[in-house]
Order: C-alpha cells, then structure tokens, then sequence
C-alpha cells in the first residue's frame, strides 16, 4: 500500500487528521507519526505547527467542543443546562473514541475554557453563589464524562450460569436503548437535584 497523497499541512488539518485517525482506529493510534502518515507527510514537518502529542489532543478537544451548541440566551438556567449536557454527549458520541484521550486531561482548551466561563455567567445570574460554581459545573461534567464513557462499553456478553447471584435479568437483557434511558434518567435527576438545592440556598439568604 502506497503512501496517502499529500495533503495541505496547517495546524487545523494537523487536529482534523489526528480526530479522524482517532475515530476510525481508537486512542491507541495516536501518534505523531501517524498523523503525519495520514497527511502523507514525514513526522517531523509536523512539529513546524505542534509542540508535540500534548497539544494535538488539546486541538482534538477543541475540535469537539467546537461542535457543542454553547451559545448564551438560554432560559432558565436549568434549560441552559439541558442544552449544554445533550449537546455535549451529541459531540462525545460521534467521536466516542476520543473521550479516553480527554477524560482524564486538565481543561486548556480554550473552546472549553469559555464553555466553562459561559456557565458560571449562567449560574451566577440564576443566583447561584461563587463558591458554587465550580462544584456545579464539574458535577454535571462529571455525569457527561461517565456517560459519554458508557457509550464504549460494549453489550453485556453472556455469563456463565452458574453461581450467578439472582435478580440481574435487567443486567442480562437490557431495553435496547438503556444507554438513552439512563442518560435522560440521570439528567433529569441531577437537574431536580440542583434546583433543589438552591432553592435551598436561596432560602436560607433570606431567612
């Protein structure tokens, strides 16, 4: 098999051929080199426009997040907040298999920096206090990462019969979309919850 024509290299082509690569063969095929394979170029002309590995999985973040739906107007806070998580899990889920990659990493994307900035403008206006924002923010975030997650997970395969514990039907056969379920089970719940609590909090400022 021949190389790939040589295609155009800029910073922005560096990140879209580094996300294709991870979507069609996984996070484990990420490599300088075959990024630059995939541009049909040699590795190190890439280093001409990236530092290095660290700042190609910070462009495929930025690529991601570019696709979120982050823009400000939504109202209340708790329908900003629906927007944000689905759009969020819609990006994740059509490049699943990056989410390895970024799970795990510091938040220094800018897209996601100002992702970060429009919700606190967000909360802060639906009365939440400062030293709540952050919590709120990564509590949700932290739904979204576990369920974008999910989407990896392969189906349950059969167990053995054998000394397994009763009771795991819905285990065992699950609806086919519990991925779906689960995602709007946790959603709602954790909107609930966070209204509640200030609600909460509200309430005890004017006491």
């Amino acid at each position: 098999m021949g190389r790939p024509p040589k295609r155009l290299v800029t910073r922005e082509g560096i990140m879209r051929a580094a996300l294709e690569l991870v979507d069609d063969q996984g996070p484990g095929a990420l490599s300088v080199t075959a990024v630059a394979a995939r541009l049909g170029v040699k590795g190190p002309s890439i280093y001409t426009y990236v530092s290095g590995l660290d700042e190609v999985i910070e462009g495929i973040h930025e690529l991601i997040v570019d696709e979120m739906d982050l823009t400000p107007g939504v109202q209340p806070w708790t329908a900003a907040l629906d927007t944000w998580a689905r759009s969020y899990r819609a990006a994740f889920a059509a490049h699943r298999r990056a989410v390895p990659l970024i799970a795990p990493r510091p938040i220094r994307a800018m897209s996601a920096l100002k992702g970060y900035a429009l919700a606190f403008a967000v909360l802060r206006e639906a009365g939440w206090p400062e030293e709540h924002l952050l919590p709120v923010v990564r509590s949700v975030e932290y739904f979204l990462i576990g369920s974008a997650l999910d989407l990896n997970v392969p189906a349950q395969s059969k167990l053995p019969d054998e000394d397994l514990p009763p009771g795991l039907d819905p285990l065992l056969n699950p609806p086919h979309n519990h991925n779906e379920l689960a995602f709007e089970t946790g959603l709602a719940a954790l909107t609930c919850g966070l209204k509640d609590a200030l609600d909460g909090i509200q309430l005890a400022r004017n006491a």
